[in-house]
């Protein structure tokens, strides 16, 4: 019996499809509370708001001797050291004519207006006394000290829901005394693949391989991927190219997961069946993308969990997962700002084969401060991806020669 063929639909411009995963990609997930040591790459579920002024009071960014800038107006001038202050220690008002040996981080005491750095001065020791100390720069009102709230002021909102944590803003949560922050669950993610073909590595030897078969490589990147963004990953292996076992394994992968990716079985041939799969479950959103590499490409409900399906070739999956699913798994997780960061770069090539479809080359920095090509921009060559460090966003149809900037958008901002 011939098959019936199907129909093939427009392909959707990347933008439309990003909006449209992005409006179903409603934060729903549960909240935890995890402490502040585990929420690297977390997502705050809610507002940090300080209960206090950081710093305190007003205190050294040096080691040095806090002074009245007065009582050493000029060069040369001669303090006799009344009193010494390390950080911890609150000290007694400065009387005129005297310094304050002090450290970095130690609070100012009060009639101290400036701090001089003991690079700038030279110790003269008395016997019985902390000595004098004389002053070779003379320091203007406020040097080297550091204000009170200058860095947080209580009631500040110092870490806005929605935010994804990093090294940084763990500090920032600790300096304001949170020993614990309330984020989102993690995404659960079912990942498997399709394909007859893929074998898995250390299952056989290069050179046992059958014909035909290639290793599985997509299922390694790929959840390397999604734990980098937090998910558990609920690995299912290789699913058949059988439309029954298919259907068999997404039914049963959407009653604990919150998204399902697939790779491979998503284009229009006999053997690939996932579109088939979400619409006999459940329903099919977009299909088919204006964009290369990476057209096939699928995205549906099966109950209450997302299915996406990316395309088999690594480069296709490897991107389509960067520029569609990535923002959508921070969107599931509350992050307002999912888009990866461009950069405006000279292109030392020549591009003169456009696509119909908008192309994402690999590209890489070269020591001329621009950019160079991959020479080879085919979806199964997965050294582009280690070679490159990010890609060049060429619109449809267009041609540009060495010396044209063009919209890079790096690997690093991508994979983070």
């Amino acid at each position: 019996m011939a098959s019936v063929p199907v129909s093939r639909p427009s392909l959707k411009p990347l933008d439309e499809a990003l909006s449209e995963l992005l409006a179903a990609a409603e934060p729903r997930l549960a909240t935890e509370s995890v402490t502040t040591f585990e929420a690297d790459g977390r997502v705050l579920a809610r507002d940090v708001v300080s209960g206090l002024t950081v710093p305190p009071r007003d205190n050294s960014a040096m080691d040095g001797y806090a002074v009245r800038a007065a009582d050493c107006a000029s060069p040369g001038a001669v303090l006799r050291v009344a009193q010494r202050i390390p950080a911890g220690s609150v000290g007694t008002p400065l009387e005129p004519g005297t310094a304050a040996r002090i450290f970095t981080g130690a609070q100012i005491p009060s009639g101290a207006d400036a701090v001089v750095i003991q690079e700038d001065t030279a110790a003269l020791p008395e016997e019985g006394s902390l000595g004098r100390v004389r002053i070779d720069a003379a320091p203007g009102l406020g040097q080297w000290i550091r204000r009170a709230g200058e860095d947080v002021s209580a009631g500040d909102v110092v870490l806005a829901r929605g935010t994804r944590l990093t090294p940084a803003a763990l500090g920032l949560a600790a300096s304001v005394g949170l020993d614990r922050l309330e984020v989102s669950k993690r995404p659960r993610v079912a990942l498997l693949s399709t394909g007859d073909e893929l074998v898995m590595p250390g299952e056989v030897a290069p050179e046992a391989m059958k014909p035909g078969s290639i290793y599985n490589s997509n299922r390694f990147f790929m959840r390397a991927l999604l734990q980098r963004l937090g998910c558990e990953v609920n690995d299912l292996g290789i699913v058949p190219d059988k439309r029954d076992a298919t259907i068999d394994a997404l039914r049963a992968a959407s009653l604990a997961n919150d998204l399902i990716i697939t790779t491979g079985g998503v284009s229009v041939g006999e053997e690939d069946h996932i579109r088939a799969a979400v619409q006999h479950l459940g329903r099919l959103d977009l299909w088919s993308l204006s964009m290369k590499p990476g057209k096939p490409f699928a995205h549906g409900r099966i109950g209450d969990a997302h299915v996406t399906g990316l395309p088999g070739n690594p480069v296709s999956s490897f991107m389509t997962f960067l520029l569609l699913v990535r923002p959508f798994l921070l969107r599931l997780q509350g992050v307002e700002q999912v888009a990866a960061p461009a950069l405006s770069m000279r292109a030392d090539f020549d591009w003169h084969r456009p696509d119909r479809r908008r192309e994402f080359l690999r590209a890489r920095y070269n020591a001329r401060g621009g950019l160079d090509v991959f020479p080879n921009q085919s979806s199964g060559v997965l050294t582009s991806m280690v070679w490159g460090d990010g890609v060049i966003d060429t619109p449809a149809g267009e041609a540009f020669g060495a010396g044209a900037m063009v919209r890079f958008i790096p690997f690093a901002s991508l994979l983070g």
